[in-house]
């Protein structure tokens, strides 16, 4: 590798903070569904992989349905996606140097 190891470094580490916030963002950001008969709150992007129930009609209830093929999906594609951008970022450090 003929590229400044600090300033590749620092550019590495930056991109992956960021992407492991946005990792953290979207597995646990949370979006209320609010229907006259059924208000939950799905968590997850792209996928759903829990949803929390709040209210039936039938009245208050408190049910967590969460599904781990679903998280495990997510997971597995905010960090390839991360594993990606790093490397690309590395070649193009790399062939400008």
């Amino acid at each position: 590798m003929k590229f400044n190891n600090v300033k590749s470094t620092v550019i590495i580490v930056l991109v992956m903070g960021i992407w492991i916030v946005s990792t953290i963002l979207a597995l646990t950001w949370g979006i209320t569904l609010n229907w006259p008969d059924f208000v939950h709150v799905n968590y997850g992007f792209p996928l759903v992989w829990t949803t929390h129930t709040l209210n039936t009609i039938t009245g208050p209830v408190d049910i967590w349905k969460v599904d781990i093929l679903a998280l495990f999906l997510d997971l597995l594609l905010w960090l390839g996606l991360m594993v990606a951008i790093v490397a690309v970022i590395l070649h193009f450090l790399e062939k400008r140097e």
